[in-house]
């Protein structure tokens, strides 16, 4: 994996954090750090895990290993 297969991702969570925890939440009713906030945050996580996982994958750094199946 190089750093360009991540340069998608930067340009996701950047912007979102930077509109969000910068201009959105502080003018709502959610504003501070509270569950809604932190959660937001544990979601943009998520999302940047699931995105190093389909690289991952994608790019073939997941060896393959074990059992193989009846059709091989």
């Amino acid at each position: 994996m190089k750093l360009r297969h991540f340069y998608p991702l930067i340009g996701f969570v950047i912007p979102t954090i930077v509109v969000a925890y910068g201009f959105v939440i502080p003018h709502s009713c959610i504003a501070g750090w509270n569950a809604q906030s932190i959660g937001f945050g544990t979601t943009l996580l998520g999302a940047c895990a699931a995105y190093y996982s389909g690289v991952r994958t994608a790019a073939g750094g997941r060896k393959r290993e074990g059992k193989r199946n009846a059709a091989t």
